[in-house]
């Protein structure tokens, strides 16, 4: 078997791009993965033909000896983007071994762990105040809305859900972004008043709508600078959150934060690969360490989720993507045995169950595990060129 052909596909999915990665081998084996040329990864594409054109006329299924290739010819520049491109044609060939094999990934790693797997409905009411035409849902105007989405999911038997901070602006709610150059307020990244009063306003609203039992998570993703992050954690006690979501660069002021904070910390999705992990560890800077499965590849994430557990942490998949990027950290959440909650997006547009001939689902609040050889789900390629990216 060896590998002949390597494709790229990309789809509108509204205010985003989905984006696959297809190897085809000489025998007509098809391996699919999921990334973004999102949050700093534009060019991507570009980069994984780069790396992978390398790889035609391999055999694609000694996966392992094929990433440290990868690895070692990349280490001057390992992390970021070259990374990322790792991770795509990492994730791929994964796909064609457990085919091959007639086997779902998780089998090639000890079996699965657990089959239903714990999930939370992340960027609840964030997508529905700046994206709801997308979503084709009413837009979230008001804090109102906002407990009636926390009655709604509750109703649907979710157990957790995820949101961000959610501003008033005088007439509607608006997203808050400084952190990533979205909304004013960068580079300083000061925090003021107004914006720890959006804080407990919109965990009010939630709170207040799904009860007291649902799991509450905020995201501030890199918003603030340490002093802010502080003034944020002080903010949220009285809501009794599930987790404090956010990113640093500097570990020490990660664990500062967590010492002072009244809430458990979760941090880390954007950092890749172990070597770069280790510091945070080191640290004991976040109480859950976030692992980016689509980033960092399916080998990494394992092998950062069990240098994690040796710190007594636990993980979870940073997973905000289409079903394939679910499926594969789906296999993730079933191999690691320190599993905290899978993130899943549940508002998306309304075509995304075509671009899959086999969807996730969601049952009572956890994700079925796929049970079909390789990630167990595959990509609809004509419903995914059937929607060009705008």
């Amino acid at each position: 078997m060896k590998i002949a052909k390597i494709e790229d596909l990309h789809c509108a999915a509204g205010w985003r791009t989905f984006s696959f990665l297809k190897v085809t081998t000489d025998d007509g084996l098809i391996g699919w993965s999921e990334y973004t040329e999102g949050d700093g990864s534009r060019g991507l594409t570009s980069v994984i033909h780069g790396m992978a054109e390398a790889l035609i006329g391999q055999d694609p299924r000694p996966v392992q000896a094929i990433s440290s290739l990868l690895y070692v010819r990349h280490q001057q520049a390992a992390n970021g983007i070259n990374q990322r491109a790792m991770a795509a044609i990492e994730n791929a060939l994964l796909d064609i071994k457990g085919k091959n094999l007639g086997v779902p990934v998780y089998e090639l790693f000890g079996g699965p762990v657990r089959t239903r797997l714990p999930v939370y409905w992340s960027h609840c009411g964030t997508y529905r105040v700046r994206n709801h035409l997308d979503v084709g849902t009413p837009q979230a105007r008001t804090y109102d809305d906002i407990a009636a989405l926390g009655a709604d999911v509750k109703a649907r038997g979710f157990k957790a859900l995820k949101t961000n901070i959610l501003a008033f602006d005088g007439e509607k709610l608006v997203g808050f972004g400084p952190g990533a150059g979205r909304t004013p307020g960068w580079p300083a990244l000061n925090i003021d008043n107004k914006t720890i009063q959006a804080v407990r306003d919109t965990l009010g609203a939630f709170r207040a709508g799904a009860g007291p039992e649902m799991g509450l998570l905020l995201d501030v993703n890199y918003h603030f600078k340490t002093e802010g992050f502080l003034q944020v954690a002080k903010a949220v006690e009285p809501y009794n959150l599930t987790w404090l979501e956010f990113d640093t660069w500097d570990p020490r002021a990660l664990a500062l934060i967590r010492s002072r904070a009244p809430c458990p910390i979760a941090s880390s999705e954007s950092v890749s690969g172990r070597r770069a992990y280790r510091p945070f560890l080191d640290a004991y800077a976040s109480d859950v360490v976030i692992i980016d499965v689509i980033w960092n590849g399916f080998l990494e994430s394992i092998k950062i989720a069990a240098m994690a557990e040796a710190y007594e942490v636990n993980v979870a998949p940073h997973n905000y993507y289409g079903h394939l990027s679910t499926a594969i950290s789906a296999h993730f959440c079933a191999t690691v045995p320190n599993l905290r909650v899978m993130e899943v997006d549940v508002d998306s547009v309304a075509w995304r169950d075509e671009l899959f001939l086999n969807a996730p689902v969601i049952e009572d609040g956890e994700l079925l595990l796929p049970t079909g050889p390789g990630w167990g789900v595959e990509v609809n390629e004509a419903a995914v060129r059937a929607h060009p990216p705008k």
